[in-house]
């Protein structure tokens, strides 16, 4: 018994998506622009080439959905009675069998395709030179023929293609053939017959009975009987070009006669609608006598309901929606859209809907200003007020009062300054303007540099002397600062070491003396102890780490991507610098003899 693993059945898409996914591997896999100036088999391959891809896709999703689904004679009956319960063996059996017609038809039909793309319905041109036949086939077709006023201008085939009822025909202007005998005709009017010879395609016999083409209608005519007997063939349809001033119209009868003009278009569209039919009804009537129409007609099925009685069943409109329908009809008119209003003044491209006709202003004359919504990066409409110049009005004129009444007229605890103290106080600002600009020059200059030692200031500026001199000029007495100052200075001259070491013995208490009033120094002369510093993975509050395990990990990986930084020897991460990868020194010239160590 054959055992099946359900989970690895593929999944089966739905219809729609399922020709999405060959339809677009098709363009994936298969090539996609063909060049101006391919051969026609070059085309060929190219379409069959996509058809016959197409057909593979289908095949292969097909049989990979009908190979991998269980047969219901080979695995356990459980799972057989399991799903005729949820699904029913028929509908399963039905489905299965419906993929394999799928299948089966997907590849009659690229057979049927690859048919059709090597022998395509097909309109020729012919008739003497320069009668309108490439005129034509440009009006026809996207086909771009050159169009000269003198006889031979196509000198070889040119095929451009065409839309009829959803089909494509393909037409073939052919070169100017000439009435003379088959032996004297040039290589260029063999190319027509040969067209005409072995192509099955329907004939159109162009004749300007105007005589601008330089031949007479006997002579178009003489030509056309000796086609017909040298190729022998049967032409499906005659068309005629005429000049301006005819104006004939398309004949709908069985006829073979049509006038058309390819300067005013006029029945153009008429004899190819003609010719396309003719060939389409006889390529119908060449099916129907094959020995496979019967299997065709088989596919076929009308469907026409009988009666089931004689009584008479009209359609039922409910009576709401008659009611509705009235109303509808008696009410307002209905209001104009804007696609409406873009259908009756010209369409798409021309119609410009106006974005600013339903704005609610107090005059709809400024529904068409220009108004900026952002000016400097800010938006304007926050800076809109109504009465904007009235207050600029009134800002100007308080700017104004405040001017005539001056800066320094004010009154200090009741009473207006005296003019002593307004010199006093000009003083001041003028010395507070100075020192503000002194600190700017040197902020902006090379001595804005960290404060040093006053051992180090060697033009000895910060002096008692200097700031007395200050102090006096502001009217202080600056001698209990400099003692103060004096009193907290330490001596620069270190403690000299003894020399004997018995002179604690010599002098007696006279030294205990000594070296009382010396343990200040002393304190302040021995170095201070270091603090104990915390340890590297010890978390420090403020730092965000949970715990000390997530600060060495956090560590670990700083390093780690500091790592490459420093083998690179990098300044830092913003270092970008490529030095010279291939030195001129070291990599231009031979490497001669002795020096492959160092090159």
């Amino acid at each position: 018994m054959v055992q099946y693993n359900f989970k690895k059945m593929t999944v089966v898409p739905n219809g729609k998506d399922f020709i999405d996914i060959i339809l677009s591997r098709t363009q994936r896999q298969t090539p996609t622009v063909v060049h101006k100036g391919c051969a026609i088999s070059s085309l060929r391959g190219f379409y069959m080439r996509k058809v016959k891809f197409t057909e593979d896709s289908f095949q292969k999703k097909l049989s990979t959905i009908i190979d991998e689904f269980p047969r219901l004679d080979d695995f356990h009956p459980f799972y057989g009675d399991l799903l005729h319960v949820l699904y029913n063996k028929d509908h399963y059996k039905l489905a299965l069998g419906q993929i394999n017609t799928a299948r089966n038809l997907i590849g009659k039909i690229c057979n049927t395709w690859q048919g059709y793309l090597r022998l395509t319905k097909t309109l020729l041109i012919c008739g003497y030179p320069n009668v309108g036949k490439s005129s034509f086939i440009n009006k026809i077709t996207r086909a771009d023929v050159d169009v000269q006023p003198y006889a031979f201008t196509t000198k070889s085939l040119f095929v451009g293609h065409t839309d009829y009822k959803y089909l494509r025909y393909q037409v073939i202007d052919t070169p100017g053939i000439l009435d003379r005998p088959f032996e004297d005709r040039n290589i260029i009017e063999m190319c027509s017959i040969t067209a005409l010879a072995h192509l099955g395609a329907a004939v159109l016999f162009f004749l300007d009975i105007s005589g601008s083409c330089g031949y007479s209608i006997a002579q178009q005519a003489a030509l056309f009987h000796s086609i017909k007997q040298e190729v022998g063939m049967e032409m499906k349809a005659d068309a005629m070009k005429t000049t301006i001033g005819l104006g004939g119209e398309a004949t709908n009868d069985e006829g073979v006669l049509l006038t058309m003009s390819t300067l005013t278009e006029e029945g153009v569209i008429a004899v190819k609608n003609a010719a396309c039919e003719r060939l389409l009804n006889q390529r119908v009537e060449s099916k129907m006598k094959s020995k496979k129409i019967n299997d065709r007609l088989n596919r076929f099925h009308v469907a026409m309901p009988k009666p089931r009685d004689n009584k008479e069943r009209s359609p039922c409109i409910p009576l709401a929606d008659l009611e509705a329908k009235a109303k509808q009809a008696a009410g307002k008119e209905k209001r104009n859209t804007e696609k409406d209003l873009e259908n009756e003044n010209g369409g798409a491209g021309v119609y410009s809907a106006s974005l600013k006709k339903n704005y609610i202003l107090a005059n709809d004359e400024w529904k068409e200003d220009a108004m900026p919504e952002i000016l400097d990066g800010h938006n304007v409409y926050d800076f809109v007020v109504p009465d904007i110049l009235l207050r600029l009005e009134e800002l100007e004129q308080e700017e104004r009062r405040r001017q005539a009444e001056g800066d320094n007229d004010f009154e200090m605890n009741g009473l207006e300054l005296t003019t002593e103290v307004q010199k006093t106080l000009a003083e001041i600002r003028k010395k507070k303007s100075l020192l503000i600009q002194q600190h700017r020059i040197k902020k902006s200059t090379a001595e804005s540099r960290p404060t040093v030692p006053r051992k180090s200031d060697k033009d000895r500026e910060f002096t008692t002397k200097r700031m007395g001199r200050q102090l006096s000029k502001l009217g202080l007495d600056p001698t209990m600062a400099i003692n103060r100052v004096r009193s907290r200075s330490v001596s620069t001259r270190g403690r000299r070491r003894k020399r004997s070491l018995d002179m604690d013995d010599t002098d007696g208490g006279d030294a205990v003396d000594m070296d009382t009033p010396n343990k200040k120094q002393c304190m302040l002369s021995r170095s201070c102890s270091r603090s104990r510093s915390w340890p590297q993975t010890e978390v420090v509050p403020g730092e965000g780490f949970k715990d000390s395990a997530q600060k060495a990990r956090a560590l670990q990986r700083a390093n780690k991507s500091n790592k490459m930084r420093n083998r690179n020897a990098r300044r830092g991460e913003a270092d970008r610098v490529i030095p010279t990868l291939k030195p001129k020194h070291l990599f231009s010239g031979k490497r001669s003899i002795g020096k492959i160590q160092r090159r």
